[in-house]
């Protein structure tokens, strides 16, 4: 195996990506290397890209939604072998070491290392991280359907867990898109009973498929005003502002809104809406390896997958394109044909 890594890299701020080499170094005893066959590509991927979060490092080797075999392992690696399926996500190492890490918490190490912040990513014929974030793919589970799951999927999935989510509540999905329509098929198999939230009516049928029982047009007061104290849950994954009074009007007693859409604007609340019915409002990130482990068991127990659009991994730029325009339905998955 050839020591210089193959990849699309975006060379500064919103450039177009382009062929580029580099030398990974040695292998370090913690870690993995993974010979990437599919990368999902995310919203955070061009967020980094065009450096709207200003943390972008550049040469920027983008690609968080890695799917592939490994192809080499460090000396103290263990529970993964050669040739095994994995997949790795937006996390990449943490400190193994604080609260938050031997508690299990590992996506909220404050010494969290990010798979495309300060390194280089799945755009790439092979990428790195520490052992514990490569996870073992279901056999069931198509590596083209697997790299989504890695980012979206557990940004829907975590807070379903971790706010206590359970099957005899009701839950309302805002936004029907990269990350709502794997919520809805995750709520749905949950046992829930689903309203799915869209400013536009042509998705409505798309979305009593994906598991919805219920479509509601946010955009009409009436229908909203009509769901006042109804719902347990709301889960918000749209990146823009909301009618929140009328979002939390939508929460029963002791209602969570968990936000996972990340919207740059501050958030308006309501004190005494919160107050008077004890609801609250809740975030959630990525989640751990043994979180993201149970997401996959539960996507392949289930037959839960993401609608995708491949491109080859040649066509990078093209397929940024088709992301920005807006026309993903609903992940963009890039199938490496990265010629050495």
């Amino acid at each position: 195996m050839s020591d210089v890594i193959h990849a699309y890299a975006a060379l500064s701020s919103g450039a177009a990506l382009e062929p580029f080499e580099y030398d990974p170094g040695p292998l370090l005893d913690n870690q993995v290397e993974v010979a990437v066959t599919h990368c999902g590509i995310c919203h955070s991927d061009l967020s980094m890209v065009e450096n709207e979060w200003g943390m972008t490092a550049f040469p920027l080797v983008p690609g968080h939604e890695a799917s592939g075999v490994v192809a080499a392992i460090g000396s103290q690696v263990k529970g993964l072998k050669i040739g095994q399926r994995v997949g790795v996500g937006w996390q990449a190492g943490s400190c193994m070491s604080c609260p938050q890490c031997l508690g299990g918490d590992h996506n909220l190490c404050a010494q969290s290392a990010a798979t495309i912040v300060g390194r280089h990513g799945g755009f790439a014929d092979r990428v790195r991280c520490d052992w514990q974030f490569a996870i073992p793919l279901p056999d069931s589970l198509a590596a083209a359907d697997a790299g989504p799951l890695f980012c979206g999927g557990v940004t829907v999935f975590n807070p379903m867990l971790q706010y206590g989510l359970l099957p005899m509540h009701r839950i309302g999905v805002i936004g029907i898109g990269g990350l709502g329509h794997m919520a809805l098929q995750f709520a749905n198999k949950w046992g829930c009973e689903v309203t799915a939230f869209t400013s536009s009516d042509s998705k409505r049928e798309e979305a009593l498929q994906l598991g919805a029982h219920h479509v509601v047009n946010s955009r009409d007061s009436d229908a909203m005003a009509k769901l006042a104290g109804s719902l347990d849950y709301i889960l918000s994954t749209v990146n823009v502002p909301l009618d929140w009074p009328v979002i939390l009007n939508a929460l029963a007693p002791k209602g969570k809104l968990m936000v996972v859409g990340a919207v740059l604007e501050p958030i308006p609340i309501p004190a005494m809406s919160i107050i008077m019915a004890q609801r609250s409002v809740c975030g959630s990130p990525i989640g751990s390896p043994t979180t993201i482990a149970k997401m996959l068991d539960f996507s392949a127990r289930h037959k839960i997958a993401p609608q995708i659009e491949t491109f080859p991994m040649s066509k990078v730029n093209d397929a940024l394109e088709h992301l920005k325009a807006g026309k993903a339905r609903y992940r963009i998955v890039l199938e490496n044909d990265i010629a050495k």
